[in-house]
């Protein structure tokens, strides 16, 4: 298993290129930051500099959409980045929340996201695309490389992530939830003629090392509403009994809107629906010994990656914590499913 950190972009761009690299030195070799250009800084500005104070982390955006850049604008600064560094971005994609629903417009469909992701891997990589009804190659890539890992939760998005890309993002730490999400993305992978163990299965979620577990909940349910706003639409369109499982659903039931001004944030009000419960199954919570064990559950499932939301007041303890205890701890003589 590998280990990624994922930050948002908050001003000033310097810490965030600190602790990328303090990451880097922790062991950790992907670095994640949200694609919210609005709420944050925008993040491929930064994603320079970060590449530029790092030697081996691969970068990308946990993640962006094929809404609010123009397809070919996402390609060419990928392989700018690629050229400049070396191939070391990755391409995390979904449909779009945050970034799409401050700007006022809607997530986009599965069938724009599919035709995004063919588009920007291959004039990121040099191929001829079509685009808007013209073929183009952005002429100056050479030996271009751009994996696209796919952010999904539903069946149907999981079914494309199987058919199409080269990771899976789920952004949940549950057991439960991962078994059924890695179980769907093969299944859907097999069908489509494709090797499933090719395909990356990364589990994002925050972690927070510590004995205050009432303060780790509190310092982290904006975790269980951001969940909540996929889930929400979810439920929209399969129902509550639907193929979703309830593990996933049952807790937005007293969920009331969402203020989006406090997205990400420890002092979003919109998360009073969160039940303690959901915090310890969705984080990984306590002492270091709670995280190993979690993570040992999670790579016997077939995770290969976990990316770490370091978003709490205690962001460098449990970051020295992972380096110094968590990922050393960790034995990896488990065959994953």
């Amino acid at each position: 298993m590998e280990f990624g950190v994922v930050l948002q972009t908050n001003p000033p761009a310097d810490g965030v290129v600190s602790m990328m690299r303090r990451a880097e030195e922790a062991g950790f070799s992907y670095g994640w930051t949200w694609d919210s250009h609005v709420l944050w800084q925008e993040p491929f500005v930064i994603y320079s500099r970060i590449l530029a104070a790092t030697s081996r982390l691969t970068v990308g955006p946990m993640v962006t959409n094929p809404g609010t850049r123009d397809w070919s604008v996402l390609a060419s600064l990928f392989a700018t980045l690629n050229d400049m560094y070396g191939n070391r971005t990755v391409c995390g994609i979904g449909r779009g929340d945050s970034a799409r629903r401050v700007i006022g417009q809607q997530p986009m469909t599965l069938a724009t996201l599919s035709a995004a992701m063919k588009v920007i891997k291959d004039l990121a990589e040099g191929r001829e695309a079509d685009l808007h009804g013209q073929p183009i190659r952005i002429p100056w890539v050479r030996d271009g490389r751009l994996e696209i890992w796919m952010a999904a939760y539903g069946p149907k998005a999981l079914k494309l992530t199987g058919e199409q890309a080269d990771g899976f993002i789920l952004q949940t730490a549950d057991p439960d939830i991962a078994r059924w999400t890695i179980g769907s993305v093969r299944a859907a992978a097999v069908a489509a003629g494709r090797d499933p163990s090719a395909i990356t299965m990364c589990v994002a979620a925050p972690a927070y090392v510590g004995s205050d577990l009432p303060h780790q909940r509190d310092q982290l349910r904006w975790f269980g509403g951001m969940v909540g706003n996929h889930v929400a639409d979810l439920v929209a369109r399969y129902g509550t009994d639907g193929p979703v499982p309830r593990e996933l659903t049952d807790y937005i039931a007293g969920r009331d809107g969402y203020d989006y001004a406090h997205h990400g944030r420890a002092d979003n009000p919109s998360v009073d629906f969160v039940p303690d419960e959901i915090m310890d199954r969705f984080c990984l919570l306590g002492p270091a010994s709670a995280h190993v064990d979690r993570l040992q559950e999670l790579a016997e499932l077939g995770v290969d990656q976990f990316a770490v939301y370091l978003m709490h007041d205690e962001d460098e303890k449990t970051l020295a914590a992972y380096r110094d205890t968590v990922i050393p701890g960790l034995s990896w003589e488990v065959s994953p499913s």
